[in-house]
């Protein structure tokens, strides 16, 4: 594994609340919402309530707690393989057990292809929004913003339009700070199931994306701003 090439000075932005909101306090003096905000603000919430109803809550909320366990170990073991060229080894937790064979996953599938510019990128498009992605860099020789996903199944590519979303806005806020052309995004995913799944934004579709995005954005500050 290839470390970090440190092409670009990412600055950390930190959080802070403004009036019961949790926002990013920018470089440029402007506290902004978060690009999972602004997504969330603004989804089609009907899927989601109606398998809150069909599982309960109580049992809906152990779900999401458990996945967000496992997603969290599985990024922090790509995470720092990123950093330090070194893979790690799991804990004896069975989350952390599961959450290492799907990282392992990723890994062997995608990794060779990718040369990381920087591992949890702040970034942030000025007095809009601002997020963090996994990973700034290139895929197969290409500029790209990549993140990586868990999941309890695998998923279809009409449930993932956040994803697109997500990857679009943060290589508008890439490009705006850094000047930089990037119009591709990767999505690498694992399963509990350990099916390796990658969604990918092409520069063919990014106009597209783009447009969407920004319709959301509008969205969010029309009824939130």
């Amino acid at each position: 594994m290839t470390l970090i090439i440190n092409k670009f000075d990412y600055a950390e932005i930190k959080r802070k609340q403004v009036d019961g909101k949790r926002l990013y306090a920018c470089p440029d003096g402007n506290a902004v919402a978060s690009v999972t905000t602004i997504l969330s603000k603004t989804k089609d919430m009907t899927h989601l309530i109606a398998w809150k109803k069909r599982v309960g809550e109580a049992k809906a909320q152990e779900i999401v707690t458990e996945a967000a366990s496992v997603g969290t170990r599985m990024h922090k073991y790509l995470e720092d393989y990123v950093e330090t060229g070194e893979w790690p080894t799991p804990g004896s937790n069975p989350y952390a057990q599961q959450a290492h064979k799907m990282a392992t996953q990723v890994r062997d599938n995608v990794m060779e292809d990718v040369e990381v510019w920087g591992s949890e990128v702040n970034l942030y498009h000025p007095k809009i929004y601002a997020g963090t992605t996994d990973l700034v860099g290139t895929y197969k020789g290409q500029p790209a913003i990549m993140d990586f996903k868990q999941t309890n199944k695998p998923k279809k590519a009409e449930w993932v339009e956040d994803y697109y979303l997500q990857l679009t806005a943060y290589a508008l806020a890439h490009n705006e700070v850094f000047g930089t052309n990037i119009r591709e995004g990767h999505v690498f995913m694992c399963s509990r199931d350990l099916q390796y799944q990658q969604f990918d934004l092409w520069p063919d579709e990014f106009d597209k994306w783009e447009s969407k995005w920004w319709d959301r954005v509008y969205e969010y500050y029309d009824n939130h701003g």
